[in-house]
């Protein structure tokens, strides 16, 4: 069975979606996107990621397809005509259809498209085997705050990534890691978790945010600061965090083991307090 995917107001089977070839997504990379987990059958972080949507879409002076309460139930719609239990909602917002120019068009409406992916989020076998990860130079644009659906360089890490053996790349600007390829990076080092802070620079994940509250709470030590390639090699364990990874380790880069060479003691922690709390939170 196909699945049910929502495009510009309507629930279609998603052989039948369809979406203008004058769409500025398609043709300028004009648009943001949010991913949202599913688990149980409920939404993750929901309010995060509607935050920070409605915050992409100011930064770029985009209007917001649909309110708040109604992006909502659209996710919660989607995700009971397709069955999902486990899995992620996916959202894009274009400026929408005009003649193909650099000037952003007036008057003209955006587009919103999401769909469902059914997968296994919570019982991945890189949880217990962690990732490998490369360093890449970081080439993509000044504004990585905003999240742009400006993916090439990543998927081009990506696959650098894959090419070597590799799981993931994180990247690194003026010797300073800076986030991988679509999550936030993170290395212990004496019981300090330290993250690159929040800036242009990088993506204010909506994971993250969740992770180092939880991190406090657990009176773990956080420490906001750029951090090294040799610092990852020298750390006691590694690890990253997304919407559809929450919490996973990462146990070598450029091919030298981290800490143990398997995932750490407070990553798998922080790991299990993320999907717990989450969890009860759900919506």
């Amino acid at each position: 069975m196909s699945r049910t995917v929502y495009v510009n107001g309507e629930y279609v089977a998603e052989e039948d979606a369809k979406i203008s070839v004058f769409d500025r997504g398609f043709l300028m990379a004009d648009g943001v996107y949010e991913v949202t987990s599913v688990l149980d059958g409920k939404l993750i972080d929901f309010e995060g990621h509607q935050v920070r949507l409605n915050r992409s879409l100011n930064e770029l002076e985009m209007d917001a397809p649909v309110s708040d309460d109604d992006l909502l139930e659209i996710h919660r719609k989607l995700v009971e005509l397709n069955d999902v239990t486990e899995g992620l909602v996916y959202l894009q917002v274009t400026r929408g259809a005009a003649d193909r120019d650099f000037a952003y068009p007036k008057g003209v409406a955006p587009s919103l498209v999401m769909f469902t992916q059914s997968k296994n989020v919570v019982n991945s076998p890189a949880v217990s085997t962690g990732i490998k990860v490369i360093s890449i130079d970081d080439l993509r644009w000044g504004r990585r705050d905003i999240k742009t659906v400006q993916l090439l360089y990543p998927a081009m890490g990506k696959m650098m990534a894959k090419a070597a053996g590799c799981d993931d790349a994180w990247m690194v600007e003026d010797g300073f890691v800076t986030e991988g390829t679509s999550n936030n990076a993170y290395i212990v080092k004496d019981g300090k978790i330290i993250t690159r802070q929040l800036s242009n620079d990088i993506l204010s994940g909506i994971t993250r945010a969740a992770v180092l509250r939880f991190a406090v709470e657990a009176q773990m030590e956080v420490v906001e600061r750029p951090f090294t390639i040799d610092e990852v090699k020298d750390a006691d364990e590694a690890f990253i965090t997304s919407a559809t990874t929450f919490v996973q380790g990462v146990v070598e880069m450029d091919g030298v083991a981290i800490g143990t060479g398997k995932p750490g003691e407070i990553a798998l922690r922080l790991r299990e307090i993320y999907l717990d709390e989450s969890r009860k939170k759900a919506i």
